[in-house]
């Protein structure tokens, strides 16, 4: 955070999407704020610093990570504002070259996924256990990173691949009976999704729920929130104005979510879903989630 010529420059970590490139190009501003964008690639390298050290001003984070910082009483804020979505159902794939799998031969198998953390992750559980009757505690679950958060410590049925080893490569040598994949979702022959017809599924699960599932919000370091309370509307309205401007995403039925009325249902779901795969130290509320939303947006909020 700095000041110059009477304009606030705040660092930013948000990754380009048809809603955020004209904010990192500056096409869209504020006469007191100005957003000075850092490249960081891929964009979940930035949630570590931010929700550890406050590396940023502003940073996307997983919305997972921040109920995280949350719980463990990192100094951050949530906007509520959604800038990043995705309908889940294809990202957990398996090798077909090595035999048929289906769902209910997920229990005992051991499936790879970056992080036990990771909201991908958190979503595709919470889909096999609500939807499919697999729950989390009966498949093996093996990681290649840790928690963004240092103080978190994984589930005992959670076990760390050995290190220098890949998922895709892991998976491929049939070390791994599946794997759940984000943006990085691979193209290699033979691996298919486990979920049978995913988009047919997604199309089901999201009529009975009526929103897609939420994957990234925007975070404020709450020093700058509370020094400059100001410049809190501002990046807030700042990226409301990205996605009212922006081209409707694809895959994306609706748009992306604002306000506290937009993400209330996705966010008590997610809590319980949370709870459940113990991936909170401690019980969230919304309120508690939503009071600095209204402490800094004030109606703006809802």
């Amino acid at each position: 955070m700095r000041m110059d010529n009477g304009v606030l420059h705040l660092d930013t970590a948000i990754k380009h999407y048809a809603h955020t490139d004209r904010l990192i190009s500056g096409a869209i501003s504020d006469p007191l704020v100005k957003l000075d964008c850092v490249k960081v690639e891929p964009i979940h390298r930035a949630f570590a610093p931010m929700a550890r050290k406050q590396a940023y001003d502003v940073s996307e984070m997983a919305i997972v990570t921040y109920l995280q910082a949350k719980a463990y009483n990192k100094p951050l804020i949530m906007l509520p504002t959604v800038v990043a979505a995705r309908l889940q159902q294809g990202c957990i794939v398996y090798n077909a070259k090595r035999g048929h799998m289906d769902i209910s031969d997920l229990a005992g198998a051991r499936v790879g996924v970056r992080a036990y953390t990771q909201t991908t992750g958190m979503w595709v559980r919470a889909i096999l256990a609500q939807t499919y009757g697999m729950l989390s505690e009966n498949i093996n679950w093996i990681t290649f990173e840790g928690s963004h958060l240092a103080e978190y410590e994984d589930p005992a049925f959670v076990t760390h691949a050995p290190e220098g080893k890949n998922m895709l490569d892991m998976l491929l040598a049939g070390e791994l009976d599946a794997a759940i994949f984000g943006n990085d979702l691979p193209g290699n022959e033979g691996i298919v999704p486990l979920i049978p017809n995913p988009v047919e599924a997604d199309r089901i699960w999201y009529e009975q729920h009526r929103f897609v599932p939420i994957n990234h919000v925007i975070v404020m370091h709450r020093e700058v929130a509370e020094k400059t309370p100001h410049s809190v509307k501002s990046v807030y309205r700042m990226f409301k104005q990205g996605k009212a401007d922006a081209k409707p995403t694809p895959g994306i039925p609706n748009k992306l979510p604002d306000g506290i009325s937009g993400i209330r249902q996705p966010l008590e779901m997610i809590l319980d879903f949370c709870n459940t795969q113990q991936l909170l130290p401690r019980k969230l509320g919304l309120d508690e989630i939503f009071a600095d939303s209204i402490a800094f947006l004030g109606e703006d909020a809802q």
